[in-house]
């Protein structure tokens, strides 16, 4: 077993002002907790001082480590924390932290022990608060072509709460080629081609105005992005090589 339990993996990219909250929060469950951890910050590409408020926390809280990629895309944050991060499971968190903190353990074992769980707000049980409709449908447009064109039994893979046990984690995002928004659909959608096991987990989910993502235009790249996994796919790309 790993020094480390638990690594939360935030990729930031401009949350100079979202982080700080979202950091007082994390520690502040984290020390209630028996278990090991560590917090790892990927500063993405930001343009403000996201990089330097990471820094400032790093000072106040022990277990706090943090990189810089220059290169922006969240896939590529994500790709870099998973190689960084030192625990057993890696919990990757949204900097907006939309999903309440204290819903960490259903992840975990004893609750989970399943190599890969995800957040799902379409799960029984799932609450979506203060959603604006468009956005719910629009993810639901969205979720149907997933089903249909790479992954049937899933519901909701686009929540940015998942987790990973370690030692598959690296090796599905060894095969990772793509870095936007799609990423974790690719990322499921090798996992589930090799046999990993993955679960829904029923969340409480806060919409946050401030969400960076532009539904029309990045719903046509991720659109493209969905025909890259299914070619990518028949054509043997996701062959588990280890």
């Amino acid at each position: 077993m790993n020094e480390i339990f638990l690594s939360i993996l935030i990729p930031a990219h401009n949350e100079e002002y979202r982080l700080p909250h979202t950091l007082e929060q994390v520690f502040a469950f984290l020390e209630k907790q028996s278990y090991t951890s560590e917090v790892v910050i990927i500063e993405n590409g930001s343009t403000d001082r996201t990089f330097d408020v990471a820094q400032a926390f790093q000072k106040k809280y022990a277990g706090m480590r943090i990189f810089k990629n220059e290169e922006r895309g969240k896939g590529l944050a994500v790709k870099r924390g998973i190689d960084e991060a030192q625990g057993e499971y890696i919990f990757l968190c949204d900097a907006d932290l939309s999903m309440p903190v204290e819903e960490i353990p259903k992840f975990l074992p004893p609750a989970c022990t399943s190599d890969i769980a995800i957040a799902s707000r379409e799960a029984p049980g799932a609450i979506r608060y203060n959603e604006p409709y468009y956005r719910h449908l629009v993810g639901r447009v969205f979720n149907s072509l997933i089903r249909l064109l790479v992954l049937p039994d899933l519901q909701d893979t686009q929540c940015g709460f998942k987790c990973f046990r370690a030692d598959p984690a690296r090796k599905i995002f060894g095969s990772q080629t793509l870095f936007g928004w799609a990423f974790d659909v690719e990322i499921l959608t090798i996992a589930h081609h090799r046999g990993y096991t993955i679960v829904e987990i029923p969340i409480n989910w806060y919409y946050n105005p401030g969400s960076k993502i532009k539904v029309l235009s990045d719903s046509f790249r991720m659109f493209l992005d969905l025909l890259a996994i299914r070619r990518n796919l028949h054509r043997g790309l996701y062959h588990d090589k280890n």
